[in-house]
């Protein structure tokens, strides 16, 4: 199984970005997908999660509002809008993906990941 996630950069405060995550996994609609990020001395942390026919969602309180999570089943990927970015956002974001929704703001619900795409917004 492998997750690739790609789109991160530098961007100013108050700005947008977009991250993509593709993955091997099939059959792809049956599989939760979620975001966390990971601030420099920080743990893991949830940001959003969309289950697998795309008609659930969940997102942290921190990025409600801005964050839109969505998938696309026909190309196996999985999408993070980011806008209004804060400084506090900059971490490293990555794709995650299970088999269940219930316990999906939990890293330990997650046994397949990707590598990671580092965000960094400068203020």
């Amino acid at each position: 199984v492998q997750l690739q996630a790609s789109g991160g950069g530098l961007v100013q405060a108050g700005g947008s970005l977009g991250l993509s995550c593709a993955t091997s996994i099939r059959p792809f609609s049956s599989y939760v997908m979620g975001w966390f990020r990971q601030a420099p001395g920080k743990e893991r942390e949830f940001v959003a999660v969309i289950s697998g026919s795309g008609y659930q969602t969940d997102y942290a309180d921190s990025v409600k509002g801005r964050f839109t999570i969505s998938r696309d089943n026909g190309k196996n990927t999985v999408a993070l809008q980011m806008t209004s970015l804060k400084p506090e956002d900059t971490a490293v974001y990555y794709c995650a993906s299970s088999r269940r929704y219930i316990g999906s703001r939990s890293v330990n619900n997650y046994p397949y990941w990707g590598q990671g795409t580092q965000v960094t917004v400068s203020s």
